[in-house]
């Protein structure tokens, strides 16, 4: 018989002849009035997982990944405030109903069975996933929890804290709000999740604010792999920085408790906690999936015995709160209730078309107070001496320096993070200097993990921050790069554009540089952003550029709340000559403050009508070399750069290549999942024109001498220039 059959009948058996499990009895603060709601949550909660496996059955509803066994957590949202934002396992429908409650005009049962059957109606997703969240409960929307949701929920503590210091415009959380985070045993190990917990300890350990309670759910199980023994307690009672409390999560009123302990040490102390819950989980994972085909039938009938509602019945009637014919009436009437419910949502509408499903991938653009920038001593002040070179020429690098210096001063929410940002000035020495002008607040000098510098600034933009996170190579996003795909991105997508995270990510990358770092330096690999639904990529080829396309991204992301990564070329950033040694061909001077490149708009050098050369950064500077030679040969040329790489600046460059007689595609980056094939694509379904690519080999870059010999040089540049001239492309 189906398992979930068995533990409703086993319900309804036992409460009725009183055949209770033991345990201890009811202590604590929870009133009785407490209690009985938290009852009605919890069978709110069983009553939908129960539906959602009919609906499935019958083609309405289309997701069985339940909360049977984990009703436990409506207590916990019971110990927390509404305006305590909180990241949610997806096991959490207690929670959400319980701070339903909590919050006048929510009816948690219609809306979560929007989701159910996914529902254009839906109120947070609007029929893209079911998803527990919504923004007037302050639960961001997850997809899946399989732990990384951790680092930006640790962000966002950290958001907490720095917005007391230094309030931004659209600040979303109050002043003495923590961050709840929670996850199951099996998620507490993934590598994301440690890195979470290692950076909230590291954090906490150095006195720096961080009111962060973290839940774990542990029902023991992750899936077929089981969680030893004593695994999650052992690992985390003696965590530094991170204060451990458990509670048993079959018992409202310890759970109430000793959660209400653990906020209160959060909300005072301003430092994170664990709170361990032990939990069960009945029926499979899903609903196709049957439990006892990798746990015994004793351990599941032991869980089983062990229903949380069966021991909230036995409270109730022990605290005098309700009587056995009452919680079961209570568990009946929820049942009824759910299933009319249900039926209903499941005629409602649905997404259709392409258009529908992707109207949420771009947020909606947001009112902001105008600017009007510091003050002449104040701007004097910040500069120093180098405000007298502005009008100096000068490289990539010190360029950047500068605007990032401006756009910190006309935007006190922007804050930067990364490995060696502050003391040293990064890498490269781009953000030198910024921490003597700005501090330590602004200028964070994060510990070392790349999951743990996006997620910072990803719970940071869910506070009103313009977070401009630095990566310090293209090659160490790799292993972070789901932070963007899977949380930035979609968060708008899978929340209607209510929650946002606008951000500029700042990594350099590409290559060509000298003997220096092969492949892990040395990067040429776009691919993973350019895949990226919503995501701005901008790669800049010159300083002069690069502070116009700086500025356009910050507007990018503050006013259109946009997912921005700006790609800055290592090898081009102390470039001075073009042409000849000493010729200063490739130095620019700083522009003008007022002065931007607006999202989509391309560059072009020249007005020949022989050739068009399309490329980007490095690509584009060595393209001008070959135009030179070219042109010295009677080839007229014009060399275009595309600057904005995802998406790709379209109606732009068929117009920059209009007149051309052929084109020529010039790609750094890989022939395999790199930029030619679109642009290859567009010109070929755009333009009547004869057209070729250059890009580089799919291959890893080597270190030493053959640094540049899988990517375009300026020689190859000119031979197949002058074979797509000559026909022979």
């Amino acid at each position: 018989m189906d398992r979930a059959v068995i533990v409703e009948e086993n319900f309804r058996e036992k409460v009725t002849t009183g055949n209770l499990p033991k345990g201890k009895p009811p202590a604590g603060p929870l009133s009785k009035e407490q209690a009985v709601g938290l009852f009605r949550a919890q069978c709110l909660s069983r009553a939908l997982d129960l539906t959602s496996r009919v609906m499935q059955k019958e083609g309405k509803g289309f997701y069985t990944i339940g909360s049977s066994g984990h009703e436990g957590m409506a207590a916990v949202a019971e110990a927390l405030r509404p305006t305590d934002p909180a990241f949610l396992h997806y096991r959490d429908a207690g929670f959400q109903i319980a701070r339903g409650a909590q919050v006048p005009g929510q009816n948690m049962a219609w809306d979560m069975l929007l989701s159910f059957a996914c529902s254009s109606e839906d109120p947070t997703s609007g029929g893209r996933h079911k998803v527990l969240g919504s923004k007037a409960l302050n639960i961001p929307p997850q997809t899946s929890t399989i732990a990384s949701h951790l680092p930006k929920a640790v962000g966002a503590a950290y958001a907490i804290g720095a917005a007391r210091r230094h309030a931004p415009e659209h600040r979303e959380y109050p002043e003495d709000a923590i961050v709840m985070c929670s996850f199951g045993d099996a998620s507490a190990n993934h590598s994301t999740a440690q890195g979470a917990f290692n950076t909230a300890g590291w954090t906490s350990y150095q006195s720096v604010p961080l009111p962060l309670l973290f839940v774990c759910e542990d029902n023991g199980i992750g899936i077929s792999t089981k969680t030893p023994k004593g695994w999650i307690a052992d690992g985390f009672r003696a965590r530094p920085g991170i204060k451990y409390f458990h509670a048993d999560g079959l018992d409202m009123f310890d759970t109430y408790r000793v959660a209400q302990e653990a906020a209160d040490y959060v909300r005072n102390r301003r430092k994170p906690a664990f709170l361990h819950l032990r939990t069960v989980r009945l029926y499979g994972h899903a609903g196709a999936d049957v439990a006892t085909s990798y746990l015994s039938r004793a351990e599941v009938e032991q869980d089983e015995a062990n229903d949380p509602l069966l021991h909230s019945a036995r409270l109730l009637q022990e605290a005098g709160a309700l009587s056995g014919d009452e919680a079961l009436s209570i568990y009946e009437e929820t049942r009824a209730r759910v299933n009319r419910v249900a039926a209903e949502a499941a005629t409602r509408p649905h997404l259709k078309t392409a258009r529908d499903v992707m109207a949420s991938i771009i947020p909606p653009k947001r009112d902001c107070a105008p600017t009007n920038g510091p003050s002449d001593e104040d701007r004097a002040k910040a500069f120093g001496a180098d405000l007298k070179a502005h009008d100096t020429p000068q490289p990539m690098s010190r360029i950047l320096n500068w605007a990032l210096t401006d756009l910190m001063l006309d935007h006190g929410e922007i804050v930067m993070m990364g490995e060696d940002v502050g003391r040293k000035g990064g890498v490269y020495g781009v953000t030198q200097k910024l921490i003597n002008r700005f501090g330590s607040d602004r200028m964070i000098d994060t510990l070392l993990d790349e999951q743990s510098i996006l997620g910072l600034a990803i719970g940071m933009a869910q506070n009103g921050f313009i977070p401009m996170p630095e990566i310090q190579f293209l090659a160490y996003l790799h292993n972070a790069e789901d932070q963007l795909r899977g949380e930035a991105a979609t968060l708008p997508f899978f929340s209607r554009g209510q929650f946002t995270n606008p951000m500029v990510v700042r990594i350099a990358g590409l290559g060509y540089q000298k003997g220096f770092g092969g492949h892990f330096h040395n990067d040429n690999s776009v691919a993973v952003l350019r895949d990226i639904p919503g995501l701005i990529l901008a790669c800049p080829s010159n300083g002069a550029d690069g502070a116009r396309m700086l500025r356009e991204c910050v507007r990018l992301a503050r006013e259109e709340q946009r997912l921005v990564v700006f790609l800055e070329p290592i090898a081009l950033y102390p470039m001075r000559d073009l042409h000849a040694a000493g010729d200063g061909g490739w130095m620019t001077t700083y522009p003008a403050r007022d002065e931007r490149i607006g999202f989509g708009e391309v560059g072009v050098a020249g007005e020949g009508d022989d050739l068009a050369i399309v490329s980007f950064a490095n690509g584009y500077y060595l393209s001008l070399q070959a135009q030179a030679r070219l042109e010295a040969e009677g080839v007229k040329a014009r060399v275009i750069d595309t600057r904005w790489l995802s998406p790709l600046p379209e109606e732009g460059l068929v117009d920059a290549v209009a007149g051309a007689k052929r084109i020529l595609v010039v790609d750094e980056t890989r022939r395999t999942g790199g930029g030619s094939g679109a642009l290859v694509t567009l010109f070929t379904e755009r333009c009547n024109v004869p057209g070729s690519r250059l890009a580089a080999e799919d291959s890893f870059i080597a270190t030493g001498p053959a640094y540049g010999a899988t990517m375009p040089s300026a020689d190859s540049i000119y031979e197949a220039a002058k074979s797509a001239v000559e026909g022979k492309a």
